[in-house]
């Protein structure tokens, strides 16, 4: 692993993502591992993933119209709370310019922590989850870990950067929360 940014949070977090990165390299020579995480790293750009599941949930009803655009609109303030504003506290190198070679993805150009795709997806995630129960928490964090993981897979952030943003994530959905409730 290229440890460029990994030393800025310290030796044990330089650590973890080592040994995240070693354990993620052989999942990289499979190829149906590499086009699950590499179309999930996709979807992922610009929350694309959430708007679709929202959209998709708004066909079945006009209550959960309504809550797709909710869930649109309070994406893009997740967005941008975490894009402009918490990224700009951390000045953290990505692991890699440009992603693994062996995978075609979008290089972004803020800092590396926290990872937005991971923040999004939790974000999205808790909504969706206080939306639909907590019965459903399996399928919606499910789908957010899958997201968070494409980004350390395709090596365009450090595992550090996707847990941090999951936290991040889930820490902004639950501020949210009451707001949503109102919308069941």
């Amino acid at each position: 692993m290229n440890a460029r940014g990994a030393a800025d949070f310290g030796p044990r977090v330089a650590a973890f993502d080592t040994v995240v990165d070693e354990r993620l390299e052989p999942l990289r020579h499979d190829p149906r591992a590499a086009r699950v995480f590499t179309a999930a790293s996709h979807l992922g750009d610009w929350s694309m993933i959430w708007h679709l599941v929202g959209v998709a949930r708004g066909l079945t009803s006009s209550k959960r119209a309504d809550q797709a655009v909710v869930l649109s609109a309070l994406l893009g303030a997740e967005s941008l709370i975490v894009n402009q504003g918490v990224k700009r506290l951390f000045k953290r190198e990505r692991p890699t310019d440009s992603g693994d070679d062996r995978f075609e993805v979008r290089t972004p150009s803020t800092s590396s922590f926290p990872s937005g795709h991971a923040s999004a997806a939790a974000f999205a995630a808790t909504v969706l989850t206080t939306l639909d129960g907590k019965k459903s928490a399996p399928l919606w964090f499910g789908l957010a870990g899958v997201v968070g993981t494409s980004r350390a897979f395709v090596r365009i952030h450090h595992a550090s950067d996707v847990i941090g943003g999951a936290v991040v994530g889930i820490g902004l959905g639950l501020l949210v929360r009451p707001l949503v409730k109102r919308l069941r």
